[in-house]
């Protein structure tokens, strides 16, 4: 079924991260990708390989990434899949995150965003083709990113 491989697809990230492997997390990328990230600039086409090691050194140890609320649907040849997603750890030069002291997993520090993955078989393997990653930002005239809202 289409659906469970583009799910391995989208949580083999979480390890890619975790142990900041350039080439696991662009394994399944498709060479002329078109992605709207989280860092500037608003979008960039195709694999960004030394950018993606130069970000991985601004954290000092892993990057956790917890993914919610995985929706995939797939067709035959396209797919995409959206969810919320949480990142985590310790930025070089920046206060390491506050140890809360909480049973729920969604309360633990972090910055949750929404991502919207969009798939295309190539050659007869899915390829990522399309990634946006966003956080809302307050509509008060501020335009501060709402980085303090948990699902």
């Amino acid at each position: 079924m289409a659906e469970e491989g583009i799910i391995k697809i989208v949580e083999s990230r979480v390890m890619a991260l975790h142990d900041k492997d350039v080439e696991a997390t662009v394994a399944h990328y498709a060479p002329n990708i078109l992605i709207y990230d989280l860092a500037p600039p608003l979008s960039h086409s195709g694999i960004d390989r030394e950018g993606l090691a130069e970000w991985f050194k601004t954290w000092d140890g892993p990057i956790e990434l917890k993914i919610r609320d995985l929706d995939v649907t797939a067709s035959e040849d396209v797919a995409f899949a959206t969810s919320l997603q949480r990142m985590n750890g310790n930025k070089i030069g920046a206060p390491p995150p506050d140890e809360l002291q909480s049973t729920s997993e969604d309360d633990k520090p972090g910055l949750w965003f929404g991502v919207t993955t969009c798939l295309e078989r190539i050659d007869g393997e899915w390829g990522i083709v399309h990634e946006h990653e966003s956080t809302p930002f307050y509509m008060d005239g501020s335009f501060k990113a709402a980085i303090d809202l948990k699902p």
